[in-house]
């Protein structure tokens, strides 16, 4: 009887359900709604900070810490969105559309618990995905070669730096800046140094957990301590009025809700395309199809509903795509991959041969957090607006100390301490000069990946080995139209605006 029930599904829910890891759900929970809820700390910045600490984990109570506290992000951030109007991360952009004028028509509590359901029901959907099209997906990639491997980090590298808010120039910088740093330390093929200037820290390679919290963490609060303003606050509305939506209403937002998670599934498969892209795509589908399209941006449940489904239902995709391909979904997928590596798990094709329970693993934890979540967000806690009254310099000697202890703690080392601090200084620079710190992260991670590929694909048959494979080039062809598309499409915008005598918009570059 134990052998008919012992299997890699049942043996990934286990490890989920032990108490141990259960409660490292709760405190990712706390923490994700926490880091939400406050605006200026993305859910990229705490998985950052926490993936310090969950190095000396087991991998599955480290990817359960790190994957709730993503899952209670999304949630969480929905609350400044809506009683302040400013996101909490930038996958709540639509919410502000139609929760802060919600809000001030004193419908804050309805606004709130509605946007949890849709983006619960977005969680659920993304969750199915995951759990339906991960394995068949890793088990086509297993043919892929190194030919076909190259290219396909060269497609999620052009992916990320497509969607790098129309940056191409900078965003191209910025992953070329990652790849370099990538070239640090040991030949993958020869093991001779290279570029290590006789450090025997950099023998292998530059250490990219202090790197990600360096970009994600000290650069961000050194930029927000920069550019603050005193006073520049919005009171946060404190009357909810209806708490919780009668049936009638539910019924209304069955539409809107459906055409949301529909959007999500899909643009959350495609690489580097987050929530926010995915939030406003929502939003905007549901207007289209609504009969009141009069209300959206003026405090619509509809509206309100579409955009938090959409943005959430990205998450099972993005896992997806990151866990079968190796290619990260998302920024947070980007961290996450850095510290999968450090655990002996690596993302991509194979990875649920070698780890058959993990899938199990992940769809358990999520669906738990999701759960969970939701089921906090429905508390009625006044608490929540007093947070919101917090001075903002508490929250950055909180984040700042974080920043060193976190560093020192994944090898207790002063070195990597030193390599955050560094790195913290360039991205602040890249920060203030509008270099995305995404691909520039993807680049150091994926570098190696690239590299090793390419010239065991050239060892093989040469760049013949590549032309003559269709998989490739197809991956590559995306690949090129990812940064080419989007400014042709802005430069025709400009000439067909400057024949009809409008204002011509500026080229980003």
């Amino acid at each position: 009887m134990i052998t008919i029930f012992a299997s890699p599904v049942t043996h990934g829910i286990a490890a989920v359900m032990a108490p141990d890891t259960l409660m490292v759900i709760g405190i990712g929970i706390l923490i994700g709604m926490l880091v939400g809820a406050f605006p200026g700390v993305t859910a990229t910045m705490a998985v950052a900070l926490a993936s310090g600490f969950t190095l000396t984990m087991e991998p599955t109570q480290g990817l359960a810490m790190l994957l709730t506290i993503y899952v209670a992000a999304q949630f969480g951030d929905r609350i400044p969105a809506i009683l302040i109007n400013t996101p909490g991360t930038p996958a709540s952009i639509a919410t502000t559309f139609d929760g802060y004028p919600l809000a001030r028509q004193g419908k804050a509590g309805l606004a709130l618990t509605t946007s949890a359901l849709g983006s619960a029901v977005g969680m659920i959907c993304g969750i199915a995905i995951l759990a339906v099209a991960a394995v068949p997906l890793s088990a086509f990639a297993m043919q892929f070669g190194p030919a076909e491997m190259f290219a396909l980090v060269v497609f999620g590298l052009t992916m990320m730096v497509g969607v790098s808010s129309g940056r191409i120039f900078k965003g191209l910088t910025a992953g070329a800046f990652g790849l370099f740093l990538a070239t640090l330390g040991r030949d993958p093929i020869t093991g001779d140094q290279r570029f290590t200037m006789g450090i025997l820290e950099l023998n292998g390679g530059i250490p990219f957990i202090p790197v990600i919290i360096g970009f994600f963490g000290l650069a961000e609060v050194i930029n927000q301590i920069l550019t603050h303003r005193k006073g520049k606050g919005i009171k946060p509305i404190s009357q909810m009025g209806q708490w919780m939506p009668d049936g009638k209403l539910l019924k209304r937002l069955a539409k809107p809700t459906a055409i949301g998670a529909a959007t999500g599934s899909v643009i959350g498969l495609v690489p580097a395309v987050g929530g926010d892209i995915a939030g406003i795509i929502g939003w905007d589908n549901a207007r289209k199809a609504s009969k009141k399209k009069h209300e959206f941006g003026k405090g619509s449940l509809e509206g309100l509903t579409a955009g938090d489904t959409s943005s959430t239902a990205t998450l099972g995709g993005s896992i997806t795509t990151t866990m079968a391909l190796g290619v990260p979904g998302d920024s947070v997928m980007a961290v996450m991959i850095g510290s999968m590596m450090i655990w002996g798990i690596q993302p991509g094709p194979g990875l649920f041969n070698s780890h058959p329970d993990l899938i199990a693993s992940l769809v358990t934890i999520l669906l738990i957090a999701t759960v969970l979540t939701l089921i906090l967000s429905l508390l009625r806690m006044k608490g929540v607006i007093k947070l919101l009254e917090l001075p903002d310099h508490f929250l950055w000697v909180v984040i700042l100390v974080f920043c060193m202890v976190g560093t020192y703690s994944i090898n207790n080392s002063v070195f990597d301490v030193f390599m955050m601090l560094i790195f913290g200084m360039v991205g602040l620079f890249m920060l203030r000069f509008g270099f995305p710190p995404g691909p520039a992260v993807l680049g150091l991670i994926l570098g190696p990946l690239a590299e090793s590929n390419l010239r065991r694909a050239l060892l093989t048959d040469g760049w013949a080995s590549i032309y003559t494979s269709p998989i490739a080039l197809v991956l590559l062809v995306i690949a090129v139209a990812a940064v080419t598309l989007p400014p042709l499409r802005q430069l025709v915008r400009r000439r067909k605006a400057a024949n009809e005598g409008k204002k011509v918009p500026t080229l980003q570059p």
